[in-house]
């Protein structure tokens, strides 16, 4: 499929899907399209894996960025910025074929019954 083609299918079935929720392997599985047809690289040997890590903290301080600065929604905003970062780790762990939503998952459940000592850590949670 030609790119041009690929982009054009890409935003028809994101603006109808929108109106539904997907799942992560559902977007995983968009983000690996898109990878493969703009070549950002699908396979381990066609990325560098340390740039990629670097690209994902750089989203993140760009949403830090547009919080701080009150711009949530619209152009560069926090939302905006925090997609770019879901998609760019959804495009690695599709690279690594790391099972994200298991990951999660499992997270979920070793937190669960976790104990922080909030009183030992400079951090602060309300």
């Amino acid at each position: 499929m030609r790119a041009e083609t690929y982009s054009a299918l890409i935003f028809i079935l994101c603006y109808n899907l929108r109106m539904e929720k997907l799942t992560l392997e559902q977007l995983s599985i968009l983000v690996m399209e898109q990878a493969k047809a703009k070549g950002f690289g699908i396979t381990p040997e066609e990325v560098n894996v340390g740039e990629k890590i670097a690209l994902i903290h750089s989203e993140i301080s760009e949403a830090l960025q547009a919080y701080r600065h009150k711009n949530i929604r619209g152009k560069e905003g926090l939302e905006e910025e925090m997609g770019d970062a879901i998609q760019r780790i959804l495009h690695l762990c599709g690279v690594l074929g790391v099972d994200v939503e298991g990951a999660i998952l499992d997270k979920l459940a070793y937190n669960k019954d976790r104990k922080w000592e909030w009183e030992k850590m400079n951090d602060t949670h309300a």
